[in-house]
């Protein structure tokens, strides 16, 4: 009974904000191409932050086929730029196509190694980091978003749970592990970060830089 109860209290969640027709096709095309992609509760999670604090640069480590760019860019001012990197050329062309209702000037695509470029970025210049990246690169990703975000920006870390294997001490795959240790790291930084961890989706840490 409690298992049907959360299943309900889960659909809930995210059927409580519905994707747009463009957020729709994004989703299609995920879906043909098998880019795995954080669900519609998450992006409205995402873009709610990106709103809060007003944020005017964002940058994301890990485009896909745009499906959160277009959930970030929805929380975002006219005037607000968004950087986004993948490291398939591939899905930069495809979130091309799904960012196609925004203009130039406010989007960045950038094609190459996503913790590679994030280290190329200016320090302090941003409100917020999304990560979305392969669970061994995360730990050095956290050090690089602490680098990049300007005092009280956001980090937004989506997977956190790694399909569920993050909480069962007894998951010891690598993967796992990975995500498990940069979490522990992040929430132990209590000097740097204020963290939390919201069970939406397949989990989501938060951070507020200090």
């Amino acid at each position: 009974m409690v298992g049907s109860s959360m299943n309900n209290v889960d659909a809930f969640i995210e059927n409580f904000r519905s994707e747009d027709d463009a957020l729709a096709a994004a989703r299609a095309r995920a879906v043909e191409v098998g880019s795995n992609e954080p669900t519609a509760a998450v992006g409205a999670l995402s873009a709610f932050f990106a709103e809060l604090i007003d944020a005017r640069n964002v940058v994301e480590a890990r485009t896909g086929v745009g499906l959160t760019a277009l959930w970030l860019l929805r929380g975002l001012d006219k005037d607000a730029v968004l950087t986004s990197i993948d490291a398939e050329a591939e899905h930069i062309r495809l979130a091309r196509e799904s960012l196609a209702e925004y203009p130039t000037s406010q989007i960045r695509l950038i094609s190459g190694d996503p913790l590679e470029l994030l280290g190329r970025l200016t320090d302090g210049a941003y409100d917020m980091v999304s990560l979305r990246l392969d669970a061994r690169d995360l730990a050095a990703a956290i050090e690089e978003s602490h680098r990049l975000l300007r005092a009280g920006g956001i980090l937004f870390i989506s997977n956190a749970l790694g399909e569920g294997k993050v909480p069962d001490p007894a998951q010891r795959d690598e993967v796992t592990i990975a995500i498990r240790e940069a979490g522990r790291h992040l929430r132990s930084e209590d000097q740097r970060w204020r963290t939390t961890l919201i069970p939406v989706g397949d989990g989501v840490l938060v951070a507020f830089r200090l």
